[in-house]
């Protein structure tokens, strides 16, 4: 823990305002010239990749290029050091560091890679996706018909051509966000706030505190300078997800008792994350990457640099599979490629972060703080593999005795 000061709060006003703003941002077009897909005639394409998400642009881009990611250009801003509040007395820093990803540059970035390498678009919905021995058929609302040897969704969580063989129990992770401009606030613009666990702002409202230590929420903040400022006020997960109305109330408490007032709201959103629950049945006839293929780290949340990182390794796969002599085809592709993004390791990794999950569910406020600070307490090597998912096994069996042996009595249980 870092000796320097906890931070104090700016004079408040009498009342925060920023529900009463509306944000000035607008929906951003991208501009380009995408290249079109006539389906007509019998010809049969390699690979349908159905979403233009970071997921599928990536995983289309790389189908024919195998280099590094190489996306540090989409950053909008990096912070050395992140700070972590366990409660109103205690501090940690975290050397490492964090950056903001430009959704925009980095559409903009995969996009071109995309047309770099030849990838054809088609703009439609799929209604419909009908399977043979050797190729897939996709139907779409336009009434054209596209087939080919491999189909990926990369669309959504919910993806309604995936099959489950079991229940969905999924933990949620929800958000309410701002990007604003404000009076001032009381943090260091060198260091982002990873989380605030404090809850002295609910001091004066005994149901919502009584409610945040059953269910907490965090305040996860990145401050541009000293007036422009994200904050987010998130749970790490909860089922059911709390209601998107308490958690900006208690956004709106906490920003008060820091004396941020918002003069401008520049963006505003809410997200909601499906976290854990089982995997999809392995293999099937459509491949799946992004959300709906369980990459989300059930214990954290995080997808986006995972997701894209295996999409690598996908990629690879299929390349290989779908090569000059087409040695793989049908039912033996689909199987190697499902295999490729869900070896028998990860799956057992992911069923420990699940586990993870579970746990989380069950721990109130007091118990959360003295988790996350046995947990930042170990070494860099185990904290920092935990979120990015790049421990193994044996790591996180290591970590597991590390954690259990810091923490309470029923964590480890």
């Amino acid at each position: 823990m870092s000796s320097r000061p906890t931070l104090g709060r700016i004079k408040s006003s009498n009342s925060c305002n920023f529900h009463e703003l509306k944000p000035d941002s607008k929906l951003e077009i991208l501009d380009f010239d995408l290249p079109q897909f006539n389906p007509c005639g019998e010809s049969r394409l390699d690979v349908i990749i159905i979403g233009t998400g970071p997921a599928g642009l990536c995983l289309a881009e790389q189908v024919d290029e195998f280099e590094s990611l190489k996306l540090e250009n989409c950053l909008e801003r990096t912070w050395p050091i992140a700070s972590l509040y366990i409660d109103e007395k205690k501090t940690k820093y975290l050397k490492r560091h964090y950056g903001q990803v430009s959704t925009k540059k980095l559409k903009s970035e995969l996009m071109q890679r995309c047309l770099s390498n030849g990838v054809l678009f088609h703009k439609a919905k799929v209604w419909k996706i009908e399977h043979q021995m050797l190729e897939s058929s996709i139907l779409c609302d336009d009434g054209k018909e596209l087939k080919s040897s491999l189909v990926v969704d990369a669309s959504r969580f919910r993806s309604t051509f995936l099959e489950n063989d079991k229940p969905r129990n999924h933990g949620y992770q929800i958000g309410y966000e701002i990007l604003a401009e404000v009076n001032g606030h009381p943090f260091d613009i060198n260091e982002m706030v990873l989380m605030d666990l404090r809850d002295s702002h609910l001091e004066n409202e005994p149901y919502l505190r009584a409610s945040n230590s059953i269910i907490p929420t965090f305040l996860y903040a990145m401050p541009f300078d000293s007036n422009l400022i994200f904050l987010e006020e998130t749970t790490l997960v909860s089922r059911p997800a709390l209601s998107y109305a308490e958690v900006k109330r208690r956004l709106d408490l906490r920003l008060c008792h820091l004396g941020i007032r918002a003069k401008k709201i520049i963006q505003e959103e809410k997200s909601l994350i499906p976290m854990g629950g089982p995997l999809p049945r392995i293999p099937q006839n459509v491949m799946a990457i992004s959300g709906s293929s369980g990459l989300v780290h059930p214990s954290t949340g995080y997808m986006l640099a995972r997701t894209m990182g295996l999409s690598t390794e996908l990629a690879d796969t299929i390349a290989k599979g779908l090569g000059s002599t087409k040695t793989v085809s049908g039912k033996t592709l689909r199987h190697k490629v499902w295999n490729s993004l869900w070896p028998i390791e990860r799956r057992c990794a992911r069923e420990y972060y699940c586990y993870g999950m579970e746990t989380m569910l069950k721990l109130d406020l007091s118990e959360i703080r003295r988790f996350f600070d046995a947990f930042f307490d170990t070494s860099p090597y185990y904290w920092e593999g935990f979120l990015s998912s790049r421990l193994n096994l044996g790591d996180l069996a290591l970590f597991s005795l590390s954690i259990f042996g810091r923490g309470s009595r029923k964590m480890s249980k």
